[in-house]
């Protein structure tokens, strides 16, 4: 670590400060995300076929349970739908819809930062860039030339703009991922959210023709 910092931090001057700030920002944010979104991801599959078996059962309050205890946003999702099970079917899809309009936000969180550091960092590599630029010049102008210091100038822009572009390389990675990720969580909001619809409100309409067929 020292070497890194004496031997390629220092020589590309002071912008590599902030570009060091942005990649450990942004590693920050991607493992944080990452957590997130795993936590959010269940057996979808497993987990409906379950809260479906309930209802058939007439376990409502079993399969509120379920939904309580089991983490991620899909869990809150079908709870509210099943918080009105027994309404209409357009009262159950406001309700779904409702739910994934809260939680995509949430899935989405600090993901648009990680996009946003990718773009400022080239911009700072080349802001180093231009720095160490200028200061070639006032030296050529004003000490007619120190090869040496003009010499680790040079490296001081080349550095600042590789790492630049490096650390949007990795963002922009980061950002691609973790969109994915989220793009899979809606995808399965949207399939889960049509099936329990679907589901409650059919069963809600076998239990309504049984208790009139047996009036």
């Amino acid at each position: 670590m020292d070497y890194l910092q004496d031997n390629f931090i220092s020589q590309g001057g002071p912008v590599m400060y902030p570009l060091l700030f942005i990649s450990l920002l942004g590693f920050v944010l991607f493992i944080e995300r990452s957590l997130f979104l795993h936590k959010g991801q269940i057996g979808t599959q497993d987990f409906l076929s379950g809260i479906k078996n309930l209802v058939r059962k007439k376990r409502l309050v079993e399969a509120l349970t379920l939904c309580e205890d089991t983490p991620g946003p899909m869990a809150r999702v079908m709870k509210s739908a099943l918080l009105n099970y027994g309404e209409s079917r357009e009262t159950i899809r406001s309700a779904i819809q409702s739910a994934a309009i809260v939680e995509i936000p949430i899935l989405e969180r600090r993901i648009g930062t990680i996009a946003a550091l990718a773009r400022v960092a080239p911009l700072l590599g080349f802001l180093g860039t231009l720095i160490a630029a200028l200061q070639a010049l006032y030296l050529l102008e004003s000490f007619n030339g120190d090869s040496g210091l003009l010499s680790r100038l040079l490296a001081e822009a080349l550095i600042t703009s590789a790492s630049g572009l490096a650390i949007s390389v990795m963002a922009m990675l980061a950002y691609h991922f973790l969109s994915g990720r989220v793009r899979a969580l809606v995808h399965d909001f949207e399939w889960v959210g049509h099936d329990i619809h679907e589901f409650l409100s059919t069963q809600s309409d076998a239990e309504e023709s049984t208790h009139e067929y047996a009036e």
